[in-house]
C-alpha cells in the first residue's frame, strides 16, 4: 500500500512524492526497501503496488523491474479497507486459494531475513486456519502513536522463532495513561498494519460486516477492469480495515514480530536511525553548529547554521525551508492548507 499525502515529512515529501518515495534513511526509498524485503519471500511477479494517480509514475520509476500491470492506481482516496478489497479482488482473479499479504510501503524493517521467514510462516497459518493474521510489535515504551493488539492464548503452532497468539481485541491509539497500562501489562502489542488472509477469508468477513466491499470483490472483472474500478471504487465506504473487518472478524491471529520495526511517522523518528553528535544534534548535509543541542537539521544544498538554539527541526530543500519546534512535528501536516500549490 503505497499511497499517502506527503504531509508529515514536508518539505522533503510532497503530494506526488510522499515518504515512501523519498530516500529518507538510505540511498534507496522506503518503497524500494519494502519490495526488496518481500522479494526474499515471494517472486517479484507476485508483488502489486497499490497507489494513486499522482504517485504511480514515481512508484514505477523507483521499481523499474516490476511490470506496468503490477502498479494499480486507486481512482479515489478511500482508506485501507477499500484498498484491501481491491488487492484481494485482483489476487482472487489470479488464484482464489491464494494468501494475500498487505504491507505499508513506508515501514522501516532492517532485519529482512527474519521478516521474510516470519512472513512465510504466518501466511501458512492464515491458510491453515482460514483466519485473518497480523503482526504485533512488542512495545519498548508506552507510545500513543500506535494502535494496540491485545494478545490472548498462544496457538499450538507457536515457536520461539515465530510466536503465534489469538488476538482478543484491537485498541485505537490510546491516551498516555492507558498506553502506560498496556506497556506494563506485557500482553499488548503495537499494531504494525501488516495483514494476511486467504482471498476467501476476507470475502467471508466482508459479507458479514461490509457487504459493499464483498460485492465489489465478487463483481470485479477478470479482464479490462479499469472502467469498473473507476466507477465502483470511489463509491466504497471510506473506512480503515481495522474498523471495517479486523475488529469484527470471527478469528484473528497474531505473529509476534522477531524483526525490528518503525513506522518512521515524523521527522522526530530520524535520530533513532541516524548518528547524533555529542550534543544530541542529528545532522545531514551542509550544517554548521555552535552552542546548540537536540536539533534535527537536514540540508539538501544551502548551508544551515545553528547558533544558540535547541529542540528545532530545520529542513532545507531547493524551494522551501521548514523551521519547527521538535514537539510540534506532528502538526506539520496542518501546514498543507497554508502552502502555495507549487510546494505542496
Amino acid at each position: 500500500m503505497a499511497g499517502g499525502s506527503g504531509e508529515r515529512f514536508w518539505p522533503l515529501s510532497r503530494i506526488a512524492k510522499p515518504k515512501h518515495l523519498v530516500p529518507l534513511l538510505s540511498e534507496r526509498t522506503l518503497l524500494e526497501e519494502t519490495v526488496a524485503r518481500v522479494e526474499k519471500a515471494l517472486p517479484s511477479s507476485h508483488i502489486f503496488v497499490l497507489t494513486n494517480a499522482a504517485q504511480i509514475e514515481g512508484c514505477r520509476a523507483v521499481l523499474p523491474h516490476l511490470a506496468a500491470g503490477q502498479f494499480v492506481a486507486e481512482p479515489a482516496k478511500r482508506d485501507t479497507a477499500p484498498a484491501c478489497a481491491l488487492g484481494t479482488a485482483l489476487v482472487r482473479n489470479l488464484d482464489p486459494e491464494a494468501v494475500v499479504v498487505f504491507l505499508p510501503a513506508d515501514a522501516l524493517i532492517k532485519n529482512s531475513e527474519v521478516f521474510a521467514e516470519q512472513l512465510l510462516r504466518t501466511s501458512e497459518l492464515a491458510a491453515k486456519h482460514e483466519s485473518i493474521a497480523t503482526f504485533g510489535i512488542r512495545p519498548d515504551h508506552a507510545s500513543t502513536r500506535f494502535g494496540y493488539l491485545e494478545a490472548g492464548h498462544a496457538l499450538p503452532e507457536t515457536s520461539a522463532e515465530c510466536p503465534f497468539f489469538q488476538v482478543k481485541r484491537f485498541v485505537e491509539k490510546p491516551e498516555a495513561g492507558p498506553a502506560e497500562d498496556y506497556f506494563r501489562s506485557g500482553s499488548y502489542f503495537w499494531n504494525a498494519g501488516i495483514f494476511l488472509w486467504k482471498t476467501g477469508t476476507f470475502l467471508r468477513e466482508a459479507k458479514r460486516s461490509q457487504p459493499e466491499l464483498a460485492e465489489f470483490i465478487e463483481q470485479f472483472p477478470k479482464e479490462n477492469w479499469e472502467k469498473y474500478l473507476a466507477e465502483k471504487f470511489p463509491a466504497l465506504p471510506k473506512i480503515s480495515v481495522d474498523y471495517a473487518i479486523m475488529e469484527k472478524a470471527e478469528r484473528v491471529e497474531m505473529a509476534e514480530a522477531r524483526f525490528d520495526w518503525d513506522d518512521v511517522g515524523s521527522w522526530t523518528a530520524l535520530p533513532a536511525h541516524m548518528t547524533t553528535d555529542e550534543n544530541g544534534n542529528t545532522l545531514r548535509g551542509a550544517v554548521a553548529v555552535h552552542d546548540s543541542s537536540n536539533n534535527i537539521a537536514i540540508s539538501h544544498g544551502r548551508l544551515i547554521a545553528l547558533c544558540g538554539v535547541s529542540d528545532l527541526i530545520v529542513v532545507e530543500t531547493e524551494d522551501a525551508i521548514l523551521v519547527c519546534k521538535r514537539d510540534a512535528a506532528e502538526r506539520i501536516k496542518q501546514l498543507q492548507g497554508k502552502l502555495p500549490g507549487e510546494v505542496k
